[in-house]
């Protein structure tokens, strides 16, 4: 009969671990050796690429994706699961909310009357909102507002406020359609979308129907 017995333990039983290594993997920040982010905040998650300049007291939060030569002044916050493509600029009086996407070599500006050795400067604040995309080589000029899931084209040259899911095309950008939370246009007068979702017009632009 063959025996039950098992054969005694060799070496060093490993303890129990009770870490989760998938939370301890999405929670670190990322940062490229080549990237400068000393002073800066920046949140769990987030990953820097090669040849960032973040400079001190910028605010970045959680989730974001920080393409490579990208550069981001002090006076500078953006919010969780952002991403900037490489080529941007972000200066001082830019505030990013959550979920923003900004594409490659977008344009933001802070001074309606830039001079050099100018002494005096009054910087303005320029917001993109929640679920808003620019599109690449768009032009944000100064002190103006992008609305929630609005959609700037490539190229197009922003120079007065944008509403709540706008569509933004052209040179100046005019409004030449509305756009879904998904990122497609709505074509029909009812204002819905292929992936269910259903808007009302409102004072700021679109709002989705409860």
């Amino acid at each position: 009969m063959a025996s039950t017995d098992t054969a005694p333990h060799s070496g060093r039983r490993k303890p129990l671990s009770t870490r989760n290594k998938r939370a301890d993997k999405i929670q670190k920040k990322q940062i490229h050796p080549s990237a400068q982010t000393e002073g800066a905040i920046i949140g769990s998650g987030t990953r820097v690429w090669q040849f960032c300049i973040i400079l001190p007291h910028a605010r970045i939060g959680c989730d974001c994706n920080i393409c490579a030569h990208v550069l981001i002044e002090s006076d500078v916050a953006i919010g969780d699961r952002v991403t900037i493509k490489s080529g941007v600029q972000l200066w001082d009086g830019t505030r990013i909310e959550d979920d923003v996407f900004i594409g490659p070599n977008a344009t933001f500006t802070n001074d309606r009357a830039p001079r050099s050795r100018k002494t005096r400067r009054h910087l303005l604040v320029t917001r993109v909102q929640r679920y808003a995309t620019i599109g690449a080589n768009a032009t944000i000029l100064p002190g103006l507002t992008i609305g929630q899931a609005a959609m700037v084209s490539a190229g197009a040259v922003v120079t007065r406020d944008v509403p709540d899911h706008a569509l933004m095309i052209g040179n100046p950008a005019r409004r030449k359609g509305w756009v879904c939370l998904c990122g497609e246009t709505l074509r029909d007068s009812g204002l819905s979308c292929q992936c269910g979702k259903r808007y009302k017009r409102g004072l700021g632009g679109l709002a989705p129907v409860s």
